[in-house]
């Protein structure tokens, strides 16, 4: 079985934002060991719940791949958060306009292919619905 483009596009997104998950848990485990956490017990929470996040948004690039509607429905679960990220980043009393705009552009170049892709996989479904009844 070949891999839709949009799909396959969803899928590398969705790699390399867990890859930037695992630079991320890179950092933190510097910034602890270099003594700028407050809390060890609260860094170490912290790197364990970002390493869970690695875990999760690489099964759900394995499964956009794949075609498991649960990978998609996942990683848009994950854009949504993104945005939510991007927005609380660009307003508020620490605001950063700039890092909101970077991580809004980076939700929504992995919310439109999945997106994309959901509307494909529905359109084949109704395709094969309408052949079965035919």
């Amino acid at each position: 079985m070949r891999t839709p483009p949009t799909a396959r596009v969803a899928a590398i997104i969705l790699g390399l934002q867990a890859l930037g998950l695992v630079i991320l848990v890179v950092w933190q485990v510097i910034a602890l060991g270099e003594g700028e956490s407050a809390s060890l017990p609260s860094g170490i929470a912290l790197i364990v719940l970002t390493l869970i996040g690695v875990v999760a948004v690489a099964a759900f690039a394995v499964a956009v791949v794949r075609g498991a509607s649960w990978g998609r429905s996942g990683g848009i679960v994950v854009q949504l958060l993104i945005l939510a990220v991007a927005l609380g980043a660009a307003t508020g009393g620490y605001a950063h306009p700039l890092i909101g705009l970077a991580l809004a552009a980076v939700g929504v170049a992995g919310l439109v292919p999945l997106v994309l892709d959901v509307r494909r996989q529905a359109a084949e479904r109704r395709a094969a619905d309408d052949e079965a009844r035919r």
